[in-house]
């Protein structure tokens, strides 16, 4: 793995992306759905038979991502963190995380984490930092928390000694394998100092007759494994931890900047916060 220093308090892993192009992966789909322009025809495809089962889809996305968005104001804003590992990034759209975060606190460090030869190419678009702080790239499977921990790059980004936020936004549904994820997550978390933070988001049970239900089916039937999780399920991964209020609940109802409208369609992914003591 090459180190590269990319402008000011900069630090990533640049590799030449082995690129498969006649694939659709989510990260793809997920930027198709938001308007990007960083998909091929083959993620359109999938994107478009998906939305065909799940018409609301490109609203649950868009909910999903100002979620992330509330929720590094407020773990920067009211909780003081200042590093941050965004493990499943996906493709760069502005305002990224670092973005936010380094607009209220310049100091901030990020390392994000993504496998995807698409995100991997746009690496150095990711890599631009606040002279203050520091933005790092590793290029790596959530799977190998091994290779994640002991990156030289993120023992040069962040102090493991002081607090972390742990933020797995929109990827822990593409683990269908319960003890795996639930291993994953408390590998992660375990090294981290008292007072750092888990962030996630994932798809939350429906009745099998739903939509949602037909959604993820349709993941499914374009070779993209997903599960849907219950509450409790999801309640797990926090276990440990303390969960900040309201707990697990709806995007749209995490932490809100106004009043959601009763009328709008329901988002299908459920989040949460909580701080380890």
């Amino acid at each position: 793995m090459e180190t590269n220093g990319i402008g000011d308090g900069s630090a990533g892993a640049v590799q030449a992306p082995d690129l498969r192009t006649d694939v659709a992966h989510s990260a793809r789909i997920y930027d198709y759905m938001l308007g990007g322009k960083d998909n091929f025809a083959a993620d359109r495809a999938a994107a478009d038979a998906i939305a065909r089962h799940l018409p609301t889809l490109p609203i649950s996305m868009r909910a999903n991502r100002d979620f992330m968005l509330r929720m590094t104001r407020y773990l920067v804003g009211d909780l003081g963190i200042r590093q941050f590992l965004d493990i499943g990034t996906g493709l760069p759209t502005s305002p990224n995380l670092h973005e936010v975060a380094q607009e209220l606190a310049p100091e901030t460090r990020v390392v994000y984490v993504d496998n995807d030869p698409i995100v991997l190419a746009h690496a150095r678009a990711l890599l631009t930092s606040s002279a203050e702080g520091c933005t790092a790239y590793i290029d790596a499977d959530l799977r190998d928390t091994g290779a994640i921990l002991g990156s030289t790059v993120l023992r040069e980004t962040l102090d493991l000694g002081r607090p972390v936020a742990l933020t797995l936004i929109a990827i822990l549904q593409f683990f269908v394998d319960e003890d795996e994820a639930l291993t994953v997550v408390r590998s992660l978390i375990e090294p981290l100092a008292p007072g750092s933070v888990l962030a996630l988001s994932v798809v939350p049970t429906a009745d099998e007759a739903s939509p949602l239900a037909d959604g993820v089916n349709a993941y499914r039937s374009q070779g993209i494994p997903m599960k849907m999780r219950t509450r409790a399920e999801i309640e797990r991964f926090f276990e440990g931890l303390e969960l900040v209020d309201p707990g697990v609940v709806k995007v749209t109802e995490w932490h809100p900047d106004e009043p959601a409208d009763p009328d709008d369609p329901a988002p299908h992914m459920c989040g949460g916060v909580a701080v380890k003591r």
